[in-house]
């Protein structure tokens, strides 16, 4: 597994979620505010007394970020976005992603119609319009796979349908979704959590928007790793 990054991260245990922002944590014996960037629901980790990672953090009203919540054999599930991004920045420079050889960011949150993509990738095939997105609920009856939404997401149905028309278009369409989860081998949409992003991904596919996933997590001595540079993708129903 390649090192992506590496985090100062120390442990912390989780107590509980305040708001979307802000969690409640213990560190070193002391409640802390934490600093909690995913928007998801993610109420199979925040579970009171369940240990995570955090960051050191200044500014703000909170000391520290919730980075990642321990998971298989004491490696953290990644549920900070900012780092989910900064690990798949690295993994391109280093050419670990195999269905963007080549290629560079161009540019970052492009507006599109009445969204705002992640990337916009220059390769030498031309450019791609690209959305990333966070896969951190685990599913399947041996947890082999990541998935989202783990709630409605009316943001997410708006970037897609942005990527679908960007395809009709004639433009080159992706996204792409950071399973942050150690020991996973596939991704598909949880219908449950969101059936609209379900069906608009199948629809997304048909259009020829590309569909891709890769996975990391995070070692106990703060390496942020690349575990599957492509995960296989599911999209179809009925699971």
């Amino acid at each position: 597994m390649d090192v992506l990054l590496q985090l100062n991260t120390v442990p912390c245990t989780f107590l509980k979620r305040l708001n979307r922002f802000v969690a409640l944590v213990e560190v070193d014996g002391e409640e802390r505010k934490a600093l909690v960037t995913n928007t998801g629901r993610l109420e199979e980790f925040m579970i009171p007394g369940r240990k995570a990672f955090c960051t050191p953090k200044s500014g703000g009203k909170t000391d520290f970020v919730l980075v990642a919540f321990e998971d298989l054999d004491g490696r953290g599930a990644v549920i900070d976005t900012r780092t989910q991004a900064k690990a798949f920045e690295r993994a391109l420079e280093l050419g670990l992603v195999p269905w963007l050889k080549n290629c560079r960011i161009k540019r970052k949150e492009i507006i599109v119609g009445k969204s705002r993509l992640d990337y916009l990738f220059k390769c030498p095939t031309g450019e791609i319009y690209a959305e990333m997105k966070s896969a951190v609920l685990r599913g399947g009856d041996k947890g082999e796979y990541a998935m989202y939404p783990d709630c409605p997401s009316v943001r997410g149905r708006k970037h897609i349908m942005e990527l679908i028309e960007l395809s009709k278009n004639g433009k080159r369409a992706m996204i792409f979704f950071i399973g942050a989860l150690p020991g996973v081998e596939k991704f598909r949409p949880y219908e449950r959590g969101d059936p609209e992003i379900a069906k608009l991904l199948r629809e997304a596919e048909k259009a020829g928007v590309e569909v891709h996933a890769m996975s990391i997590s995070l070692l106990p001595g703060g390496e942020v790793v690349i575990e599957n540079p492509n995960l296989r993708i599911e999209l179809r129903e009925n699971f």
